[in-house]
């Protein structure tokens, strides 16, 4: 018998500990009640962004921590909750669109079947000048699959003489392996077509999506042979292509791959023509569909926002790159509508511990000017593709910014952003936006890592994001049980 008390007794004791635990914390929630101890100016303007489709991540929300607020006799006069959304659906379908992320056409029309398509026929003579750098380059962006299948070099003069060494690759951007090379020399030139000489080079199928930077590159510069992009026209075989010629400087992977410009042109096919062809004939059809089906959405979300009264609508189409233009906006609304003196931004995938978030703001005493609380990234590498593709900011790195599960910042950081909405350049994202537009303003920042960037679950945090509606509800019926979100230590039939 002594020896199973000896066994049992870490579990005893472990069990014992988390109640303790759990009381003086529901003790301390216990004394907020007291109205002489709670500070009457404190109110939390919490922000969720939320895509308009994302109903049931809402209703799971309602149905946990913002139910909790809103049926606890301290809290609800503490927070306040809204949910932002975008006023207006994207009218473009989704295989419509150039990519997931934004609300442009896939403008294309119908490509020649079978047949390679020259991207730069040979310009006029006056536009060709012998290049001052030993690179040049060109950015492309894939709309629709396609097969690379010559690349090419611009001759000196009319005699099509090639008088040195000149390499030309494809690179996937940020990617240091080639995706195609060919090198030219005057013994080695390959075939002249259309007044450029070209090499066949390994046929790979570039899918919809894929960006890239062609590089005409020689160890003398006067090798080279370039065009003045603004007064030559591509062939983008029926928009299956986008050309860009980005002003040099403004990228910093162009150190490291040359110069904007062009030195010669690439042929390529189009690829699953009869796949493009069926898509462009079901487009009308489409379009018809994806109309009714905002109106259908937009009934919802009217009687979903009269129904409960906690969503702000604003003024943008619901796309992930409109983000952060969505977030000013709610700045601005809330500074005309709402009296708080700190604002929580969280997504509608996130669970909040609203408990934990009051209670440090009462035991730090957080309520300060000029003050941002959020679990800080520093030095983060900008990505040039993808859904974090950002090629407007030029550094290499991000100034530090809060982890978008959760943060917190004063009302006179949200007035400054408020008031300077028209001017502030929305990035990529939201949580990077912000980090580049507090950089201008300086706050004082306090790191809490209780703000997770990753979904992850522990006692003490503050959030954590990327849930299902399913998960946000076990995460808070298990808190709600037992005080912990991540799981009660001794079990519970319930869950």
């Amino acid at each position: 018998m002594r020896s199973l008390a000896l066994l049992l007794c870490p579990c005893v004791i472990a069990v014992v500990v988390h109640l303790w635990l759990v009381a003086n914390r529901t003790a301390f929630l216990l004394d907020l009640k007291d109205t002489d101890r709670q500070p009457s100016s404190l109110e939390v303007l919490v922000g969720v962004l939320s895509a308009r489709h994302h109903h049931d991540l809402r209703d799971a929300i309602r149905e946990t921590w913002l139910g909790y607020i809103k049926q606890h006799p301290q809290f609800r006069h503490r927070v306040a909750v809204k949910f932002i959304v975008g006023s207006h659906g994207c009218p473009i379908p989704q295989e419509d669109r150039e990519d997931p992320y934004s609300c442009t056409l896939l403008n294309l029309t119908d490509p020649v079947n079978g047949q390679e398509v020259v991207v730069l026929p040979v310009p006029d003579a006056s536009v060709l000048a012998p290049s001052e750098v030993s690179a040049v380059s060109l950015d492309l962006k894939v709309l629709h699959p396609v097969v690379i299948t010559r690349l090419g070099v611009f001759p000196h003069g009319p005699d099509m003489e090639l008088r040195g060494n000149v390499t030309v690759t494809l690179f996937q951007v940020d990617q240091e392996e080639p995706v195609v090379t060919a090198h030219f020399s005057p013994v080695s030139t390959g075939t002249s077509m259309n007044g450029v000489w070209y090499k066949a080079v390994e046929q790979f199928i570039l899918p919809k999506g894929f960006e890239g930077t062609l590089v005409w590159e020689s160890l003398d510069s006067t090798d080279l042979v370039t065009a003045n992009v603004s007064r030559v026209q591509f062939n983008n075989g029926g928009g299956v292509l986008r050309i860009m010629s980005i002003e040099e400087g403004t990228l910093p992977h162009r150190t490291a791959l040359g110069f904007p410009g062009v030195a010669g042109g690439f042929m390529f096919s189009v690829y699953d023509v009869e796949v493009l062809q069926e898509m462009l004939r079901g487009r009308p059809e489409r379009l018809q569909d994806q109309a009714s089906r905002l109106r259908l959405e937009d009934q919802a979300l009217d009687q979903e926002s009269h129904r409960h009264g906690d969503m702000v609508f604003v003024d943008v189409i619901d796309t992930y790159r409109n983000v952060p233009s969505k977030l000013l906006q709610f700045y601005n609304w809330s500074i005309g509508n709402a009296d708080f003196s700190l604002l929580l931004k969280t997504d509608d995938d996130c669970y909040i511990d609203v408990d934990a978030v009051l209670m440090k703001i009462d035991h730090k005493r957080l309520r300060r000017s000029s003050f941002w609380w959020g679990n800080f990234r520093q030095s983060w590498a900008v990505d040039r593709v993808g859904k974090w593709q950002e090629l407007e900011y030029t550094s290499p790195v991000y100034p530090a910014f809060a982890c978008g599960s959760g943060y917190v910042v004063s009302r006179d950081l949200v007035e400054w952003l408020a008031n300077n909405a028209n001017r502030l350049k929305a990035y990529q994202g939201e949580d990077v936006s912000m980090g580049i537009w507090m950089a201008a303003v300086g706050p004082g920042k306090y790191q809490d890592s209780g703000w997770l960037c990753e979904k992850h679950c522990y006692l003490d945090m503050l959030s954590s994001p990327q849930h299902s509606p399913e998960e946000l509800r076990s995460l808070w019926d298990r808190k709600r049980v037992c005080g912990d979100p991540c799981g009660c230590p001794w079990g519970h039939p319930d869950l």
